[in-house]
């Protein structure tokens, strides 16, 4: 049996989820930052390894603001598996960038481990992914949103 209730880890994942979804909205990852201990991991293989909150914060706050990133708003969790031994939580979210005009749905995946440290808080977050999946959807978002724009 684990040390958190399968509710507690419910409930943190769910909030995990609006909060992301609302900084994605806002462009203010504040909120999202918060979510992880003082002394966390975040290890993003593309970008490299964060060690603590504020490097998390860092981190994120100035690379969602960089275009394309900046144009990807919402982070649907596909499926999610829940290790309640562990604590961790393994899900599949998409990066869903916005409207390019075209009603078009334009999204690649990544596999994300978290890691529960009680408390509302994740202790870990390792994202994974195929950037040869990324790089199709950017381009086929690109020529959308100019295809929307020379329309108009």
């Amino acid at each position: 049996m684990g040390e958190w209730t399968r509710d507690e880890l419910q409930r943190a994942h769910d909030h995990y989820v609006e909060v992301a979804q609302e900084a994605g909205r806002s462009g203010s990852w504040d909120a999202w930052a918060d979510l992880f201990t003082d002394d966390a991991t975040y290890v993003e293989h593309h970008y490299g390894t964060f060690e603590g909150r504020d490097a998390i914060h860092a981190w994120i706050s100035e690379t969602m603001a960089q275009w394309p990133n900046s144009e990807m708003k919402e982070f649907p969790h596909d499926w999610c598996i829940c290790d309640e031994d562990r604590g961790w939580w393994v899900c599949q979210i998409e990066n869903r960038f916005v409207d390019p005009g075209d009603g078009g749905v334009y999204q690649a995946y990544n596999l994300t481990v978290l890691k529960y440290a009680g408390n509302g808080r994740f202790s870990c977050e390792e994202d994974a992914y195929n950037p040869a999946n990324f790089a199709p959807v950017v381009k086929a978002w690109i020529a959308a949103k100019r295809r929307a724009e020379a329309a108009t």
